[in-house]
């Protein structure tokens, strides 16, 4: 049984060390991966960002680059991240005016040796970190949640997909 869930983390070597994964063998294949998360703000904040009146300026805007930016960074913040040469990122938002919140949906993809879970996560955590930035002048009780793995294609474990994952949400 202990051989088994060493097997699973690639990430340590048979001592029990943390090290980086070897992908040099593996082959080089289309990678995509989409992520989602959300942030709940009052119905104040949530009527300046969506009237794009918030003090600070283009609260989505922003929030849409600085995703985009984390992408690109997440090996200089996960130690056991490659470094990768990421063709597409695509940041998006939804609107939820019943619960005054935004859902954040970040796409990004690759062809290489490695998979974009971890830039799809780290785009929607830093897109949502950055609305609450700019919006905490208004509403410092806001709350980012349910940042998660919605699909993954590539690779030699094939493809993802999570239960909750429906028509409407766009996967390319």
């Amino acid at each position: 049984m202990a051989e088994e869930n060493k097997a699973v983390f690639t990430h340590f070597d048979n001592e029990g060390s943390a090290r980086m994964v070897d992908v040099g063998g593996k082959a080089e294949t289309v990678r995509v991966a989409l992520a989602s998360g959300n942030i709940k703000m009052s119905e104040r904040a949530f009527e300046l960002v969506k009237s794009g009146s918030m003090a600070k300026g283009d609260v989505l805007g922003i929030a849409r680059v600085s995703g985009i930016m984390a992408a690109k960074k997440v090996d200089e913040l996960i130690p056991l991240a490659h470094p990768l040469l990421i063709s597409k990122v695509d940041i998006s938002f939804e609107l939820c005016q019943e619960n005054s919140s935004i859902d954040i949906f970040a796409t990004v993809g690759i062809s290489g040796k490695t998979g974009v879970e971890m830039e799809a996560l780290t785009a929607v955590s830093i897109a949502a970190l950055t609305i609450y930035d700019m919006c905490k002048a208004v509403d410092k009780s806001m709350v980012i949640s349910n940042i998660r793995l919605l699909k993954k294609t590539g690779g030699k474990s094939g493809t993802y997909v999570r239960e909750e994952l429906t028509s409407r949400m766009v996967f390319e």
